[in-house]
């Protein structure tokens, strides 16, 4: 397994978070969504200029754009 930032992950691939390496209120708004610590992510759709991208969190879609997405630690799955 490799330690990489959630925008590098290819599409249809995923993930276990492993840190947020923001704070303040992206770091809780990015909480609120349910990206906390072992939490499996997939990187399932990108918009057609790249940004942004949806991920697949807990059964539910959201979307990041790519300079709130590199801010999460994943280890790849």
């Amino acid at each position: 397994m490799s330690d990489i930032a959630l925008d590098k992950l290819p599409l249809n691939s995923s993930g276990k978070i492993i840190s947020l390496n923001c704070s303040g209120p992206l770091q809780r708004r990015l909480l609120d969504l349910g990206l906390v610590k072992n939490t499996t992510i997939k990187a399932s759709l990108r918009s057609p200029f790249g940004d942004p991208t949806a991920y697949e969190v807990r059964g539910c879609l959201i979307a990041l754009r790519k300079e709130d997405a590199h801010s999460i630690l994943i280890s790849k799955t």
